[in-house]
């Protein structure tokens, strides 16, 4: 129940999540990593979360462009998601303002663009708080 979840919507996402890796390995938390487009492959998100749901604590999920991927995976879980916005061709502020524009009662913790380091250092925080 202490793992946390790194989803990427694309196998370009890749570097950012590097840094989250770096990050969680250096403070021996334990964590996965998954490619898992929200447009591409739902079944395969919805089967991934139904499948972690005891393992999980928090989930991290990182894309860039339209980022639905933490909205959508927000939706269909009650843990904690934390998104972070890639960058790409408006500098990721369109995925930045996807993210933090959330509807209500579909929450998502947002970082900084390609700020994957944060991300990291936020879900060691809430699985922290989940230990005690």
């Amino acid at each position: 129940m202490n793992k946390v979840a790194i989803i990427l919507g694309s196998e370009s996402d890749r570097a950012v999540a590097d840094k989250a890796v770096k990050v969680l390995d250096e403070r021996k938390i334990p964590y996965e990593v998954r490619v898992i487009s929200a447009h591409r492959n739902p079944e395969e998100l919805d089967r991934y979360l139904k499948e972690s749901e005891d393992s999980v604590a928090v989930i991290v999920a990182i894309a860039g462009l339209s980022a639905a991927l933490p909205g959508v995976i927000a939706s269909k879980t009650e843990k904690p998601v934390i998104g972070v916005p890639v960058s790409g061709k408006l500098f990721g502020m369109d995925a930045l303002l996807s993210m933090v524009q959330m509807p209500s009662g579909v929450p998502v913790g947002v970082v900084g663009i390609d700020n994957g380091e944060n991300a990291a250092l936020l879900a060691l925080r809430i699985v922290k708080l989940k230990r005690h």
